[in-house]
């Protein structure tokens, strides 16, 4: 090989190795700084019915917040709250040092940060972290995590269960999912949103989200079967569910729903569409492990059927007009007046 050709290939191996290096102590040095508000600029994409509430608690703990969500108007009462609005995600990234996500669906998880251009991964220093919060694929969690760590990033997927009324009281529950040294360091944010519970390797996260969804899905089904069964059998159905409550019975959707679905009060703290997504993919899973779960089945083709009927964009809690519709009956008699 002529010395100039040797030369050059050896300049580029030294360049690089530098650059390996470089990152490397960048992204150590930046996971070895603790969080806190004066230290820590955090990003928040999305700002739905759970996002809007959880990123104001950051807010309001000090953090210095920029986000971003498709619809800015959405995004105004945490602008008046001081947080900075960034036209994509990209943008939002490159002036973060952890990056949070709550969106829809799984295909805009993986656009709002693998896309080469816009993505977050596209402009994310060494050493920052991103913590995707949506309930998605267990899969696409574990690219995540791949992709970020060739960045010298982490990535944690930490879903959340407790609905709109724990993302407003700070009460949520955590599934965290990845590093574990990575998830300890971010106990200051996490604890402004909730509890969070390690539970694994990358996508584990998503795995226990998953597996509350099937039992949030079948206890639903028994929470409103229950009721219409109490109502025809001529009991007032309020005093049922307060019978109830206490008892073997009760449980966290009877507090959070009996009273709202006795009110007819069928508003959104998680939407029907959302739950459906989550069932689906409950399912494929399911189907990949070889596994049967007939209660999980039932539950998402109920909920199927009010989409069918336009009512997607209901809470969750608006499964009872499915077994309504099916008892050719009505609860709305029994609503207090």
């Amino acid at each position: 090989m002529p010395s100039t050709a040797l030369t050059r290939t050896l300049l580029r191996r030294t360049s690089a190795t530098t650059l390996s290096l470089l990152s490397r102590t960048m992204s150590a040095a930046a996971a070895d700084e603790a969080i806190s508000p004066a230290t820590t600029r955090v990003g928040w994409i999305g700002t739905g019915v759970m996002g809007r509430s959880m990123c104001s608690h950051l807010i309001h703990a000090g953090y210095s917040l920029t986000i971003f969500t498709r619809t800015q108007s959405k995004a105004q009462p945490l602008i008046d709250l001081g947080a900075h609005f960034a036209p994509s995600p990209a943008a939002l990234a490159a002036q973060s040092d952890v990056v949070f996500s709550i969106v829809g669906y799984p295909s805009d998880v993986r656009s709002v940060h693998l896309h080469p251009s816009t993505g977050t991964l596209s402009t994310l220093r060494p050493g920052a972290s991103l913590v995707d919060m949506t309930t998605s694929d267990p899969s696409l969690a574990a690219d995540i995590a791949s992709a970020a760590s060739l960045k010298g990033c982490s990535a944690i997927d930490a879903p959340v269960s407790g609905g709109d009324r724990g993302a407003k009281a700070g009460t949520l529950s955590i599934f965290a999912g990845g590093d574990e040294a990575a998830v300890r360091r971010l106990a200051p944010l996490f604890e402004c949103l909730g509890r969070v519970n390690y539970m694994g390797g990358p996508g584990k996260g998503q795995f226990a989200k998953l597996a509350n969804q099937i039992t949030i899905g079948s206890t639903m089904v028994g929470l409103v079967e229950g009721m219409v069964y109490a109502h025809k059998a001529g009991l007032d159905v309020g005093v049922y569910l307060d019978a109830i409550s206490s008892g073997a019975a009760g449980s966290k959707s009877l507090d959070l729903y009996g009273s709202r679905i006795l009110g007819r009060d069928f508003e959104a703290g998680f939407y029907v569409n959302h739950f459906v997504k989550d069932l689906g993919i409950c399912l494929r899973e399911c189907e990949k492990m070889g596994i049967a779960l007939p209660g999980l089945a039932l539950a998402q083709q109920l909920y199927v059927s009010l989409q069918a009927h336009g009512e997607g964009s209901l809470g969750t809690q608006a499964l009872i007009l499915a077994l309504e519709r099916m008892n050719n009956i009505s609860l709305a008699a029994a609503a207090p007046s």
